[in-house]
Formats: C-alpha cells, structure tokens, sequence
C-alpha cells in the first residue's frame, strides 16, 4: 500500500529533493556534490533516502554510466512542479511588496543574440533583484522549447501561425544580400535578385528563421534557391562571405562592423531588405509570471526607444563605413 500523504511528507525533505534534482540534471552523484557543496557520500546518503521513503531505486548504474529509472524520471516530474511553485510563490510574495523579483528564463534564435543585450541592460537596473538566464538556440529548437513550456518567453522572427502563441512584435529585423570586398557583383551597374542567388550562395540550415524568410520571398517572386553551401550559425555564414565562398542573405544588425569596415557590402537589390520582426512569443495558455509580465511590458513600453536605438546603431556604422 502506498504511503499517506502525510507519512511521506514526514519522511521527505526538501534536501533529498533538491540532492535529486541536482544529480538528475548532472546525472553524476560527484557533480552534485560539487554544485552543492557537499562530499559524494553525503549525496548518496540523501538520495538512498528518498530512495528508502518511496520504497523505489531512483537511479542505476549500467556500466560506469548513471541512469534515471521510470520511477525516477516520474520523481523528475514532480520536482520540477515543486521548484516551480516555489519559485513562483517567491515572485508573487516580491509582487505584494511591490518588487519584481525572481528568474526569467529566455530562449533567443540565433539570429536574436545581437538584440538581446540591449533588451536587458535598462531592464535589469530597473529591476535588479530579476536573475535572467538566456538560451540561445536554433528555430527547431526554440520551437520545440516551446511545446514543453519550460521556459518564460522566447524570442524569434517567424512566428508559426499554425499554434497557439502569444507574439509581441517589438523590433524590425532586416534581412540584407551580402558580399565580400571585391566580389564582381559590386562593378555591376545593378544586380538582380536572381544574379545574386545564382553566385554561390551561402544559407543556413533548412528551418532557420533566416533561411525561411529568404525560402518565403523566393515563393513569392517565383525563383529557385539552389545554396552553394548551408552552414549552421550566421557567424558561420558571415565568415565564410568573407573568406570568398559566395554570398548570403543574413540580419543586417550581425554585420554592422564589417559593413563599416568595407569588408562586406550589401548590394542594392529591388526589393531587399527582407523585414521581419522579432517578437516575444509564449504559449497562449500559459499565465505570465509577475516578471514575465514586468519584462513584456518593459519592451512593450519602449519599442519607439529600441526602433531609435538600432536606427542609431545602424547609422553610425554608416558614417563610420563613409569616412573611412
């Protein structure tokens, strides 16, 4: 027979758990001890009586390597909802003193790690009691990320419409053709779109967000995309315009500095840039957290100031690129 609730909750602590929790995430008893401060056999101790208290083995060994059980991975579940409560308890509580408090846990594209940075800096002196974790991933996996909801928002381009998300534009993405200091295209009078995709072109990986777009305006203007070479990072793409493979179309805010260095170009092309906006994105059904709320309406509140910032940004580059 199973135990009460309220045996079990007199033979359980939260040390046992939070033991658990570290050497699931690490799956090594030493890395726990290490991140908790405390010997391997003391980790072993704790977990041996979880263990004892559920009357079922947590983790095994096969080989040398460590391994959750079905009844382990069913505790993982439980101590992830236990944390969470927690936590948001602990950011409610910071909310009746009218503080913002507590973690945001943010997955960024790829392509969304040079626009993060400036989200932050203004949030975080407002708000310094708010810890931020940020992820930065591929469009499969900011996607997947978000059907297992373990995250607070993430932040993309291409929104899929086929889900239900909440998505709040908040800042334009310009996509740009490219090419590397004395590429031929550049004594060209002009270049057509087509020209351009037919020089080597480098792209991402298939489901990007950049490479998507560009998959999108090639539909539209009836042209075939045929890549030289798919890379899987845009610093990748970037690096190799400049080594000479071929040209690309990439966020015009990822080379801001070899534009105004002259190391790369971006051509003049009808109908380029490609514009997108980044957007917070979170399931529809999901209750924002009080600091998920706070940050959404910090950049809800200052997209005119984020437009004003990048503009900037993007303009003294030029000047730079002009003058030298």
């Amino acid at each position: 027979m199973p135990l009460s609730i309220q045996k079990l909750a007199n033979r359980l602590t939260f040390r046992q758990l939070q033991v658990f929790k570290a050497v699931y995430d690490l799956k090594s008893y030493s890395k726990a001890g290490d991140l908790l401060g405390l010997t391997q056999p003391a980790v072993s101790s704790q977990v041996r009586h979880l263990e004892q208290a559920l009357n079922m083995p947590m983790f095994e060994y096969i080989g040398r390597k460590l391994y959750c059980t079905a009844a382990g991975e069913e505790m993982a579940a439980c101590v992830r909802s236990v944390f969470g409560e927690l936590a948001d308890m602990q950011n409610r509580l910071a909310a009746l003193e009218g503080r913002v408090a507590g973690d945001l846990r943010l997955v960024a594209v790829s392509t969304a790690q040079y626009v993060v940075p400036y989200l932050l800096g203004s949030f975080l002196q407002l708000n310094p009691q708010v810890n931020i974790s940020v992820a930065v991933v591929n469009r499969a996996t900011a996607l997947e990320r978000l059907n297992q909801n373990n995250d607070d928002l993430v932040i993309m381009g291409m929104v899929p419409q086929d889900r239900p998300l909440t998505s709040l534009p908040f800042l334009d993405n310009e996509l740009i053709p490219i090419v590397p200091a004395g590429h031929p295209l550049l004594d060209q009078k002009s270049v057509s779109a087509e020209t351009f995709l037919n020089s080597n072109l480098l792209t991402r990986e298939p489901g990007s967000g950049s490479r998507l777009a560009l998959e999108v305006y090639c539909q539209q203007h009836h042209l075939k995309i045929a890549p030289a070479m798919e890379l899987g990072s845009n610093d990748a793409v970037k690096h190799a315009v400049l080594a000479g493979l071929g040209v690309a179309v990439v966020p015009k805010l990822s080379v801001l500095s070899e534009l105004a260095l002259g190391t790369l170009t971006a051509l003049d092309i009808t109908d380029f840039p490609l514009r997108r906006s980044w957007c917070l994105v979170y399931p529809q059904a999901r209750y924002p957290t009080p600091v998920m709320k706070a940050f959404i309406d910090y950049v809800q509140q200052n997209i005119a100031q984020f437009e004003r910032l990048f503009r900037r940004l993007a303009s003294n580059q030029g000047r730079v690129n002009s003058e030298s």
